[in-house]
């Protein structure tokens, strides 16, 4: 029976019934301890969790679960093209992603691309708002997105498969298997998603009444993991993560003229993790080396390209000593090494080292109190002195105050310091005051968390026009961030029926202090909502997803704006009971062939289609 478990995925994989796209709602928990590290430290700040069973039911890219899931704002350059993010109006680059405890924001251009990360890859994916640079540095001022291989040590050997195809043939596998003992623990995966993407444009033709489409937009993304978990003895446990990727995309025509460009990145993630803890004592060390890679040809005929490649050395200390019962301190010493070179930015090594001090003091089971410091040496920058101070009372079953005050920070990037056109290496850190109060509700089966905050930065890093025709960066702006988030849940179960209602809410204010405007491409309002139904073997559901209009230009020119959109799909799966299960669903996108888009010239599909097979054995 094992020869023929094993065996059995391989030949599946050969099948032909292929890609995913959205889901099916389940409830989403503010905060849930399954990922214990980052809860315990962070009581004071509006966690929210995406477990194994939420990520199974959405699309793979990782664009499509938080836009549906979270109050995240994304902007898309067209489907499955790069993907950046807002989170609390701040730029692309003050989002930071945290990838089982290592920042693997791009150290060229300073975001992430999250249509290069696939969803299923990871067991949970959680989102913290707020300020978290006292522990992960550079780029945590808007809030951090945590993508966690959790290693479990018990009896089990679990393969989980999906296939999947939809419009525009979107082909798309990913497989999973677990295989543990008291001993070991290993995670194996698999995706692979791919897609001719030649959509319709809703509602566009061309001069002579033809039907515009998306040219030249095909894509495929590949990524590989392998995590490995050793338990030496009760309390010591050796891992090992590891995960490479390759995106290679051929870029959306803004006009039928353009010439044909296509953009290829390739990154590759290793990190040995060991972690101890006796009597009072604690320790975690990790030491990681990442590389990030980009080649772009701007003419698919030529063979001609330019590139950037990254190299990172991390080496991470954390020392713990538990005072009293009710206190823990922590001590940190990080040092990060990174060689970036490229066609345009020379040949150039940037070293940091950083020294922390985290205190947390559980007063009771109601009351816990945290503080953090943080220091960066580095010869490129003045590092500013990064704090943290946090409360969380929680008065009743029926309400949690949460009060959070932070200095967070985000360094200039390869291409801002080094770049030959035009860099400025005199640059300094983005730097940030951050203030927010939580409240969260509960009363029997309903959840609401409100949570207020306001941000200040400054020396915000923008290009500006220099001499010829040249582009520089300069810390010019400064920028007020204000607004509102509201997440809210239901779940109830009646027999064998269950239903699940969420819904999000965010209202963002991000202005230019000199010029009182509403910075471009950070939307007032955003709205998400979602409702499950299922019983016995069945289940249905449907989503909504509304973008307020966001402005295109500084100065915020009415006439230079895209409208607010809404969105809806709607899906539905039946489980046939075979092998542990079985699972075939369909699902309807943009269900009122809505015509929208997140970036001008960049439209997205019309209503189309997905059919997918899982199968759990």
């Amino acid at each position: 029976m094992t020869l023929r478990k094993l065996i059995f995925p391989f030949f599946v994989l050969m099948c032909q019934l292929i890609l995913a796209q959205n889901d099916s709602i389940t409830n989403l928990k503010e905060v849930v301890v399954s990922d214990r590290t980052l809860y315990s430290n962070n009581k004071s700040q509006s966690i929210q969790v995406l477990n194994d069973s939420v990520i199974s039911k959405n699309q793979s890219s990782l664009t499509n679960l938080l836009n549906y899931n979270s109050v995240l704002y994304f902007k898309e350059y067209g489907r499955g093209m790069l993907s950046t993010v807002s989170f609390r109006g701040t730029t692309a680059s003050q989002t930071a992603v945290i990838w089982n405890g290592i920042n693997v924001n791009s150290q060229l251009n300073g975001s992430a691309d999250f249509n290069t990360f696939t969803s299923p890859d990871f067991n949970t994916i959680s989102v913290k708002a707020g300020g978290g640079s006292v522990s992960y540095g550079s780029g945590a001022i808007g809030g951090t997105v945590h993508l966690n291989n959790n290693l479990v040590f018990k009896n089990k050997f679990e393969n989980d498969l999906r296939l999947d195809y939809g419009s525009f043939n979107t082909i798309g596998v990913n497989y999973k298997m677990i295989l543990s003992n008291k001993k070991w623990s290993t995670q194996v995966g698999f995706s692979r998603n791919s897609s001719d993407n030649d959509y319709d444009y809703v509602g566009l033709y061309t001069w002579k009444g033809v039907q515009r489409k998306n040219e030249n937009g095909q894509y495929a993304t590949t990524n590989l993991s392998a995590n490995v978990g050793y338990k030496i003895k009760s309390n010591a446990v050796l891992t090992f993560y590891s995960q490479s990727s390759n995106t290679d995309r051929h870029l959306s025509l803004v006009s039928e003229s353009d010439s044909k460009t296509k953009y290829i990145n390739t990154f590759s993630r290793n990190l040995l993790e060991y972690t101890e803890t006796k009597d009072r004592f604690s320790s975690n060390y990790k030491v990681a080396y990442l590389t990030e890679q980009y080649q772009y040809f701007g003419d698919i005929e030529s063979n001609f390209f330019s590139f950037g490649k990254s190299e990172s050395l991390i080496a991470k200390m954390d020392f713990g000593y538990q005072v009293l019962e009710s206190i823990k301190l922590n001590g940190i010493l990080d040092y990060n090494r990174t060689k970036g070179f490229g066609s345009s930015f020379g040949d150039n090594t940037r070293q940091i080292g950083a020294i922390a001090f985290k205190a947390v003091e559980q007063y009771n089971d109601k009351w816990q109190n945290e503080l953090g410091f943080r220091k960066e040496v580095s010869s490129d920058y003045d590092s500013p002195f990064l704090f943290s101070l946090g409360s969380s009372y929680i008065f009743n079953s029926f309400y949690n105050l949460k009060v959070n005050l932070s200095r967070n920070f985000r360094i200039p990037t390869f291409n801002d310091l080094y770049w030959e056109s035009g860099g400025n290496p005199d640059l300094k850190p983005e730097s940030s005051y951050q203030a927010e109060v939580g409240n969260v509700f509960k009363y029997k089966k309903f959840t609401l968390s409100e949570t207020v905050y306001f941000i200040k930065i400054d020396d915000l890093i923008r290009w500006v026009p220099g001499k010829g025709d040249n582009w520089s960066p300069e810390n010019t702006d400064r920028v007020n961030t204000y607004g509102a988030e509201t997440i809210f849940g239901w779940s109830n179960t009646y027999d064998a029926t269950n239903f699940a209602v969420n819904a999000t809410y965010a209202y963002t204010v991000s202005k230019n202090v000199d010029t009182n405007k509403q910075l471009f491409f950070v939307p007032y309002h955003k709205v998400t909502g979602s409702f499950a139904y299922s019983y016995s073997k069945f289940s249905a559901n449907c989503q909504f997803l509304y973008n307020g209009f966001v402005y295109t230009r500084s100065d915020n020119d009415p006439n230079e704006i895209i409208e607010g959109y809404p969105v809806s799909n709607v899906g539905f799966d039946y489980d046939f009971g075979l092998l542990n299960s079985s699972k075939l669903g369909f699902q309807v996108l943009n269900v009122f062939n809505q015509k929208y888009q997140s970036l001008e010239d960049r439209p997205m599909p019309g209503r189309n289609f997905n059919m997918y097979i899982i199968l759990k054995f």
